[in-house]
């Protein structure tokens, strides 16, 4: 189906996009108005867009029901600073509390149960509960549009961050399987950052694979080999040679089976080659699909 937005009604578009654009990162803000009323909200409409100089964006966008405007934006109007709360999911119910629609001189920090802590180098307070926390300054707030649904993008530069010291190890570097961030969907729809759903794509930096155009025919053809697959193979940055010390008696199983008929064995040595794949094992694939192409 084709959805024109133009024909859609403002929920309805922000129903699509949300489902449709995620997981996104939640930026747990902290803010502050002139009379020091503090503010504590979260929004899934944020990312990080430069590192240098280090800039965050989020946006907490209009109403879609009524137009009014958040407590958040109004307050980096008048004091524009922020500090920014990962969330994780040991406070991802508190944080969905905090979302509530409170009066605005009363304290989300409070109501959800959190402990504020002083920045070091602007007014809002810190999330103590929250492992990664970065202090911002506000250089634009950019309003997309004045009705209903409108984003405002919050342009921050980042001054500092802390870090939890468990999550650093003795290079001061950061291990995802030990940060177990929270994700927003589509409605009431979250995820998780574990060991059961990460993995990796390795990417070469100093060398550029040879593409999907360059796989020999039989494999960029095959009706066997995924996308994922042909990714994998074409990121190689050429055909590798074949080694002639390589043995694999699965491989010989499948030669020795379907001898007699080719294209069932070209057929069986990709599926060994997807399994191989789908385990990382991407040279070995590499070496048991050249035997088909060379045979």
């Amino acid at each position: 189906m084709v959805f024109d937005f133009s024909k859609l009604s403002p929920a309805d578009r922000q129903y699509y996009l949300q489902n449709a654009i995620a997981p996104r990162p939640i930026c747990f803000a902290s803010t502050i108005d002139h009379a020091g009323n503090v503010n504590l909200s979260p929004f899934s409409f944020f990312n990080v867009f430069s590192a240098n100089p280090p800039i965050v964006v989020f946006s907490p966008a209009r109403r879609v029901r009524d137009n009014s405007t958040k407590h958040t934006l109004e307050n980096v109007w008048e004091v524009p600073e922020v500090s920014i709360n990962m969330v994780t999911l040991d406070m991802v119910q508190q944080q969905s509390l905090a979302s509530c629609e409170f009066p605005k001189e009363v304290n989300e920090f409070e109501k959800a149960g959190f402990t504020p802590i002083p920045a070091t180098r602007i007014k809002p307070p810190l999330v103590k509960e929250s492992k990664i926390q970065l202090e911002c300054k506000v250089v634009e707030v950019k309003p997309l549009g004045d009705e209903g649904g409108a984003g405002n993008l919050v342009i921050c530069e980042v001054l500092c961050m802390h870090i939890n010291d468990a999550l650093l190890d003795a290079d001061k570097k950061m291990d995802p399987r030990h940060l177990p961030l929270v994700a927003r969907l589509g409605g009431d729809w979250y995820t998780v950052v574990n060991e059961q759903n990460l993995f990796q794509v390795p990417k070469p930096n100093t060398a550029l694979g040879m593409g999907i155009d360059a796989l020999p025919v039989a494999v960029r053809t095959s009706q066997i080999l995924t996308g994922n697959d042909l990714g994998q193979l074409a990121n190689f940055t050429s055909i590798p040679p074949i080694d002639p010390d390589f043995q694999d008696p699965h491989l010989k199983q499948i030669v020795q089976y379907f001898s007699v008929n080719p294209d069932e064995m070209e057929k069986e040595i990709h599926r060994y080659a997807s399994q191989l794949l789908g385990k990382g094992e991407a040279a070995a694939a590499w070496q048991v699909l050249l035997y088909s192409v060379v045979s």
